[in-house]
């Protein structure tokens, strides 16, 4: 009887070793692309070209009209974004008082700043502490009960603190007017933020972005750690089915808290940038329509997605800042106008965008580009 069968099921198995240890020691694209690391070197890489695509590129910032003030500004919106959708696409928390922590930690940073010290570092700290605090106590109180009841409440406590702001504290806020006192100094002692980076201006534009956007990669780093983490997983499991969580023995309650905490840290970081960016907080900051955006970045990213409500934000902002700065609609080659004011109806505008993001891809634009990739490599014989 030959052995011929025997050696071939042994090379067959030695090649299947090979393979093995190959894989392990060259990940699959996917298992790079999902990797911390090139998250965080991606997220790096567009931040940095951001905005020179979008202000000064010779074709595309023709296209887009954008400017490097509203670069800043999309990536500040886009922590917040980033850090409410923690709440509602991770674990499933509709919070309609998010404003409380974007426009208490920047009246906490304009206040830190005036009384305490100028450094950036220093006012960004000040207005996160104050808003992880804030949102410790709140969500002590809110996270008691849940759904509709959870929502009106984050509403209420929102609501109260712009009437605080107001009126009864209008002798440290100023009022109607905003906090304008704000002092920004210099970053580490020796850089100003509205300076343009030496050899780099053409790129980055000013210290201010570099400092915005070094943050924005610090956030993304850390949401992309706490999502990946088994306190990550706790957060979907409470999504998908909370009374399930409670019976394999998790403390829903507490990683509910811890959610709410963390989410509200990165509204506070947002609103720290914000008070540095403008060098202003206006009382609206902590008006609930100010919570009613940051759920429209949200959703029109796609919910459930790291990079999804940056997205969101970017195009949020676009149509508010862009799109209602055009006076006139006209006919493509021709001088025929076909609306005149056609800025003011920027509202209009976002409406109907919103509608048909939901209507047509109910997971945003992030999920819109996750099918196409997916098409792509189906098309090109790869795997899902």
């Amino acid at each position: 009887m030959s052995d011929e069968p025997t050696e071939t099921a042994d090379a067959a198995e030695d090649g299947g070793a090979v393979v093995e240890r190959t894989r392990r020691r060259f990940p699959s694209w996917s298992r790079a692309v999902e990797s911390e690391w090139f998250v965080v070197g991606a997220t790096t890489v567009a931040v940095a070209l951001f905005p020179w695509l979008f202000a000064r590129a010779p074709v595309v910032s023709d296209l887009l009209n954008g400017y490097q003030d509203l670069a800043s500004l999309i990536l500040i919106w886009g922590i917040f974004a980033m850090g409410f959708n923690l709440l509602l696409g991770y674990t499933g928390l509709l919070s309609f008082g998010h404003a409380a922590f974007w426009g208490g930690a920047a009246y906490a940073a304009g206040l830190f700043s005036t009384q305490v010290s100028s450094s950036p570092l220093l006012i960004v700290a000040a207005g996160t502490v104050f808003a992880a605090l804030l949102a410790w106590v709140l969500g002590f109180v809110a996270l008691r009960r849940g759904g509709i009841y959870f929502a009106i409440l984050t509403l209420a406590f929102g609501q109260m603190m712009y009437y605080m702001a107001l009126s009864p504290l209008s002798g440290i806020t100023n009022g109607e007017n905003g906090y304008t006192d704000v002092e920004v100094g210099q970053l580490f002692g020796s850089f100003h933020l509205r300076y343009p980076v030496p050899g780099l201006d053409w790129l980055l534009g000013t210290w201010q972005y570099v400092f915005v956007g070094a943050i924005t990669v610090l956030c993304v780093a850390l949401a992309y750690r706490v999502l990946n983490s088994p306190y990550g997983m706790v957060f979907r499991a409470i999504r998908e089915n909370e009374q399930r969580a409670e019976f394999v023995g998790l403390n829903v309650w507490r990683y509910k808290l811890m959610a709410f905490i963390i989410s509200g840290s990165l509204a506070g970081v947002a609103g720290s940038l914000f008070t540095i960016h403008g060098s202003y907080v206006p009382l609206e900051s902590l008006y609930w329509t100010t919570s009613g955006e940051v759920v429209i970045m949200a959703v029109l990213g796609g919910v459930g997605s790291l990079f999804g409500p940056i997205l969101g934000a970017g195009l949020y902002l676009y149509v508010e800042n862009i799109t209602s700065g055009i006076r006139e609609l006209t006919v493509p080659l021709t001088d025929v106008v076909l609306l005149d004011g056609f800025g003011a109806y920027w509202h209009l505008i976002l409406g109907l965008v919103f509608v048909a993001v939901i209507v047509l891809f109910p997971r945003g634009i992030w999920g819109l580009f996750r099918d196409v990739a997916a098409g792509i490599r189906r098309l090109g014989g790869g795997r899902r």
